[in-house]
């Protein structure tokens, strides 16, 4: 007979990457893991996966059990959530994906709000390089920049500017860009994240005089003196004299508050990155997602006012 746990473990394999993040899914250890799948393998009289010396790859078999499994667990998920509606009550787990830095220093703090809100909720916050599309298991993922070929509901949460900044020791020894064509002549400090193409950078004025037309926008075609993939690095470089930093306003506007760099070309303004709430479509949420969508529009709309 099929448990629970069978399924659990099923679904568990089809949605991480690997038999150790299974493991470490169901907190299990993998031995463990291996024999409880060699155990359903011989219930079902089925091969449900291939094993090689670096990988378990579920079969087509395994597959069409993992995902049948995984629906199946969120019929039972969603009906325990449908008899406790009535006393308004969150329970089971939510998980959210984001990126280091910005869930590290914005989503986290919110988080222990919701929580106090929602003492039943289980919590669980998965800081990722890139959050989306590396959704994996997340009910709901933080995403910073453009959302391109998304079959989840975005939610705009910031428009989140990007700033060009320099420290003031080194503008005072290469001096202050005062057009665009400026920067070419500068060091820039680039960072390496999701597809983009990190050296191409956008701007416009970020007014238009009064009775004239916008101004065209302007492209620059950076070549970097410096490159990660590692936005805080990129800012600490910038604040240490190493050149210019194209940084998200978020993460800068503190540095440029307490003098450790300067904000450079302030009247145009860069492609925005704006932060994305990423989450499943009506039919696919519960009531944990619906409550999360909802504290988080508001949370980010009050810090706006």
């Amino acid at each position: 007979m099929i448990q629970i746990e069978d399924m659990q473990l099923a679904a568990a394999l089809l949605r991480e990457p690997s038999l150790s993040a299974a493991a470490r899914a169901l907190d299990v250890t993998p031995p463990a893991l291996s024999m409880r799948l060699r155990k359903l393998e011989a219930a079902l009289g089925l091969s449900l996966a291939t094993r090689t010396a670096r990988r378990l790859s579920l079969t087509p078999e395994g597959e069409r059990f993992a995902r049948e499994a995984a629906a199946l667990l969120g019929q039972i998920e969603g009906l325990r959530e449908s008899m406790q509606r009535d006393d308004q009550r969150l329970t089971g787990t939510l998980r959210i994906a984001a990126p280091f830095g910005y869930g590290r220093q914005y989503i986290a703090p919110m988080l222990v709000r919701f929580a106090r809100l929602h003492p039943g909720l289980h919590m669980q916050l998965d800081l990722r390089e890139t959050p989306w599309p590396d959704r994996h298991d997340a009910d709901a993922v933080i995403h910073i920049g453009a959302v391109r070929d998304s079959s989840w509901v975005a939610r705009t949460l910031s428009a989140n500017e990007r700033w060009l900044c320099a420290s003031p020791d080194y503008l005072r020894q290469r001096g202050t860009p005062r057009v665009p064509r400026d920067v070419m002549a500068h060091d820039c400090i680039c960072i390496r994240e999701n597809d983009e193409d990190v050296t191409l950078w956008h701007l416009r004025p970020a007014k238009a005089g009064a009775g004239k037309r916008a101004a065209a926008r302007e492209t620059l075609r950076i070549s970097p003196a410096y490159v990660t993939n590692d936005g805080a690095v990129a800012r600490q470089w910038a604040e240490q004299g190493m050149g210019l930093v194209l940084r998200s306003e978020w993460d800068a506007a503190e540095a440029v508050a307490r003098g450790t760099l300067v904000r450079v070309l302030a009247d145009w303004q860069f492609d925005s990155a704006p932060v994305t709430l990423l989450v499943p479509n009506r039919k696919g949420r519960t009531a944990r997602v619906q409550a999360i969508v909802g504290f988080l529009v508001e949370s980010f709309g009050a810090a706006r006012k």
